[in-house]
Formats: C-alpha cells, sequence, structure tokens
C-alpha cells in the first residue's frame, strides 16, 4: 500500500484576519476554519431540504390521492407514499451525525493528507468490514496507520465510486487528494474532500470505530494513551474509549 503523508495543502487560505491569509491547518481546530463553518451550516441545510421535501412529497401525494383520484389508484399512490415516510426516516437519522461532526470539528484540527491507503475489501485492523481509509498513527510511533471504516452505509456511495478499486480511474481516485481529516483514528473523525478551489472542505462525512460508540462492540485496547488524548475523544462525542490513561 502506497504510504500516506500529511502536509499543508496550499500556502494560503481565502479565510483570513486583518488581512492575512491563513491555512486551515493553523487553526487550534477545525471549526475555527470560516470556510469549514460555512460547510457544515450548508451539510446541516440539505439535512433541512431534504427532510421537508419528503415531508411535502408525502402530504403532497396524499391530498392528490384523495381529492382528485378515484379509489382504484390507492395501491399505486401506497407504494410511492410508504417510500416518501421511508425516505423522511432516513433524513431524520441524518440530524445527530451532523452534529457528532461538528463536536469533532470542534475539537480537532484539519489535516491533510496525501496518497492515503484505502480500500473496499476488509481491513484486518478495523472493527467493522466496510470500506475503509488508513490515518497516520497519532501517537507517531508506528508508521502503520490505524484504520476507520464507513460503519453507516448512508451517504457512502460517492466514497465508494472514488474509493474504488483497481479498475477506478485515476481522476477519479485523485479527487480524494489532499484527504482533509479531523479527529483521532483510535476513536472517531470527520472526512472531506477539497472544493474545486481547493479552499474548503466538502463531502464532509462522519467516521467513527464501533467500540467508542458500542460498549458491547469488540475493539482493540488501546495502551498507554494519554488522559488529554482520551477525554478530548469524549468531548468529540466518544461514549468508551477501550484505554487505559498513561501514568505520568
Amino acid at each position: 500500500m502506497a504510504g500516506f503523508s500529511a502536509s499543508l495543502v496550499m500556502s494560503s487560505d481565502t479565510s483570513s484576519m486583518d488581512g492575512r491569509f491563513v491555512n486551515p491547518t493553523d487553526y487550534p481546530t477545525a471549526w475555527g476554519h470560516p470556510l469549514t463553518r460555512r460547510a457544515w451550516v450548508q451539510h446541516m441545510a440539505m439535512n433541512v431540504a431534504g427532510l421537508v421535501g419528503w415531508i411535502v412529497a408525502w402530504f403532497g401525494q396524499l391530498y392528490v390521492l384523495i381529492v382528485f383520484l378515484s379509489r382504484g389508484f390507492i395501491f399505486v399512490f401506497a407504494l410511492t407514499l410508504l417510500y416518501a415516510f421511508y425516505r423522511a426516516i432516513i433524513q431524520l437519522r441524518y440530524f445527530p451525525t451532523a452534529f457528532h461532526i461538528r463536536r469533532v470539528l470542534q475539537e480537532y484540527p484539519w489535516q491533510m493528507l496525501y496518497n492515503v491507503p484505502r480500500g473496499i475489501d476488509e481491513h484486518p485492523d478495523a472493527e467493522d468490514s466496510s470500506i475503509w481509509i488508513e490515518l497516520p498513527d497519532p501517537t507517531g510511533r508506528s508508521e502503520k496507520g490505524v484504520p476507520l471504516t464507513f460503519v453507516k452505509h448512508h451517504r457512502v456511495s460517492w466514497w465508494l465510486r472514488h474509493i474504488g478499486g483497481p479498475r477506478t480511474k485515476p481522476e477519479r481516485k485523485a479527487q480524494l487528494e489532499p484527504l482533509w481529516f479531523a479527529g483521532d483514528p483510535r476513536f472517531l473523525g470527520v472526512v472531506a474532500v477539497s472544493t474545486r478551489n481547493g479552499r474548503a472542505p466538502r463531502r464532509l462525512h462522519f467516521l467513527y470505530r464501533p467500540s467508542a460508540f458500542d460498549r458491547g462492540a469488540v475493539g482493540r485496547q488501546w495502551e498507554s494513551v494519554d488522559a488529554a488524548d482520551l477525554e478530548r475523544a469524549r468531548r468529540a462525542g466518544a461514549r468508551f474509549t477501550g484505554a487505559t490513561a498513561a501514568p505520568h
């Protein structure tokens, strides 16, 4: 697998303070980057618009069925009504994820990563058998990375197409360069890709280890983790860290 490297993606960013151009990775947290906050607001607005749209679609179809159509159309519209209801429920599930994204961005800075190992097969060190991205070891003690997987399959299709396999076109894979990452891969994180001008993140996606949220999940036991790292992960939303703080 190709190695990865963390790097600044550009020498300047359109986010400026007092005329100074600041790189996204220079902010103490990703949330401090104005264009990241804007990206999250846009992400949330899409969630709201989608929910409202499916609710309106459900009531609109019901109104048409009752007012304009005969009983013979009940079966046909029952299918579309059920689908609209299903999509509205799915849309509701995006909101907790969006707030998880914000909590992570409020705790961790952006990293810009190139040549990140990734795959659609099963990773031997992952807790879930889904597509994965391998992030740098935050301790810096090992060249071997730490994988995070796309545990939930909602809104994963874009990432699946671009992570791809041997037959995936290079220009499609190149859209993942650089990969924006904020978080601690031992617990949870947020990934994103650049906008066309390279100045802001898009496709914000929340990744986590199942053991960070489910006590019953079988996860790797992280040894000698700094107490500050554990507390930071908990502030970012992790419930169970499966780690023991290193003695000082």
